[in-house]
């Protein structure tokens, strides 16, 4: 497992501009919408926070974990079969979930690289909050994430090529961005809506980073639907794993 960790670890690092891309556009979301003057005003529609503070944060956070879970994850893991590495490796003892565990992990470190980019740059730039429930924040965040990116890897056991696995990850990654409140704040969605983003992980994760953001605990149904969502898509992601 080491050794993998060691291996992929540097070819992720040769794909340097990607994660240029993953950690560089959520930042720039984040700094060019927060410097708008009415997002640094108290909005008596989210309970009089502001929106620099909880909302925007959360989801440029959600941005940056989905384009890891949704692209560049399923884009690496479908070349690896094109090229033939997938069919080299299945000759070893290596088995399908220990690749699988290797890319959630690298791919973790990349968005946690990300995420804390966003929150140290957002608080020196835009002075906006650091996340007040600092340890129900990270529990989120890493559950949240690796959720999310084992849907990635679910993606990348169906992708059949690499030109058609960012295709499929954007009609995944769209829609959740949507239930999630992405265009449309969770407090102003209708009741049916509503409910199907509290199932859909990217809502729980973008409403319990919200909570501790705000310094409020994450609710226990949101910590279950993340947990239910990675152990579902980690267990589908490695039935449907192919070698080639």
């Amino acid at each position: 497992m080491r050794k993998i960790l060691l291996v992929e670890t540097k070819l992720h690092l040769r794909q340097w501009p990607n994660m240029i891309f993953t950690i560089g556009l959520p930042l720039a979301l984040l700094l060019g919408l927060g410097s708008l003057p009415d997002l640094a005003k108290p909005n008596p529609g989210m309970g009089g926070e502001r929106y620099i503070d909880t909302q925007l944060p959360a989801q440029m956070t959600l941005l940056a974990v989905l384009t890891l879970a949704c692209s560049v994850l399923p884009a690496v893991l479908v070349t690896y079969r094109e090229q033939g590495v997938l069919r080299r490796m299945s000759t070893t003892p290596v088995a399908p979930g220990r690749l699988l565990a290797a890319q959630l992990i690298i791919n973790l470190v990349v968005g946690t690289v990300s995420v804390f980019l966003l929150v140290v740059l957002g608080y020196v730039v835009l002075g906006a909050a650091m996340p007040k429930q600092f340890p129900g924040f990270v529990l989120v965040f890493l559950l949240g994430s690796a959720a999310l990116l084992a849907l990635g890897l679910v993606i990348s056991s169906i992708a059949p090529t690499g030109k058609s696995a960012p295709g499929i990850g954007s009609v995944v990654m769209f829609p959740l961005m949507f239930v999630a409140g992405m265009w449309i704040p969770r407090e102003a969605m209708p009741d049916a809506l509503r409910a199907v983003s509290d199932y859909s992980v990217a809502g729980p994760f973008a409403q319990a980073l919200r909570d501790t953001w705000a310094g409020h605990a994450p609710q226990p149904l949101h910590l279950i639907v993340m947990a239910a969502g990675l152990l579902a898509f980690g267990g589908i992601a490695i039935r449907l794993f192919r070698w080639e």
